[in-house]
């Protein structure tokens, strides 16, 4: 089996796959001082709990936007798996696109890996928007080529930075709320973060396809995606296990 490594600023994936196909997932807070012990004994554990071992991995493929994370993640890999792991960015990995972008080097693993999938699963031209630690709307060109796009803080760092610039604002949870216009200092928040945000991305879309002159088909990603995508009819598609489908099919084309 292949495990697929996606290492986000918040979370971590674990995933197993059989050929194309997912087995089992596994989540972990992202840290940078977990050792390759830690991995091991974790991830033992939680496949273990499924029916695997850690044996049945032959071949591990990691797309990460943490660097310090990668070392111990390295380590795990030449420990447990007895395999070097293909790492996205690095120079023996071919990806199977060229970034139409000023520094290619900028592009984030996971922006490029979902870029991947999409075209794979969608073809193009494609806007990814990835509701993640940042919110990301990226371009995928019809030859599937990277095409650039843009970066706006995440709902839950607008959140965060709403709870500690203002001392009367609670903490909250991301909700749809039942109303626009809100009557308490809860629903004016949800109503100003769920709305804010998809008045955002609508508005944001349409501006990227005027640009671009021609319709784009958009796929929402990230473990928002099917709540905010519930407020508009501006997303196509829904795929919460886009980054890993792009590290599959990185994957396979290097071997």
């Amino acid at each position: 089996m292949l495990l697929a490594i996606d290492v986000g600023n918040t979370n971590m994936t674990f995933a197993a796959f059989s050929g194309r196909s997912l087995v089992k997932e596994w989540r972990i807070a992202t840290s940078n001082s977990r050792t390759a012990e830690e991995y091991g004994v974790w991830l033992s554990q939680a496949m273990a709990l499924d029916g695997l071992k850690l044996y049945d991995i032959k071949d591990v493929i990691i797309g990460t936007v943490v660097p310090g994370a990668l070392f111990n993640l390295k380590g795990l890999c030449k420990r447990y798996f007895r395999c070097t792991p293909l790492v996205i960015g690095e120079d023996n990995v071919e990806i199977g696109m060229v970034p139409q972008i000023d520094n290619p080097k900028e592009a984030g693993a996971d922006r490029l890996v979902d870029a991947v999938a999409a075209h794979s699963k969608y073809g193009g031209p494609t806007i990814v928007i990835d509701f993640g630690t940042a919110t990301t709307l990226d371009v995928v060109d019809e030859d599937g080529n990277y095409a650039g796009g843009i970066i706006a803080p995440g709902v839950n760092l607008s959140l965060d930075a709403l709870h500690s610039a203002a001392a009367k604002l609670p903490r909250i949870a991301v909700e749809r709320p039942s109303k626009v216009i809100g009557k308490n200092t809860l629903e004016c928040m949800q109503s100003g973060i769920y709305w804010g945000y998809i008045s955002m991305v609508e508005g944001l879309v349409a501006r990227m396809q005027e640009e671009y002159g021609t319709k784009l088909t958009t796929v929402a990603t990230g473990g928002l995606a099917p709540l905010l995508a519930r407020g508009t009819d501006i997303i196509d598609h829904i795929d919460r296990d886009l980054t890993l489908t792009g590290l599959v099919e990185i994957y396979h084309k290097n071997n």
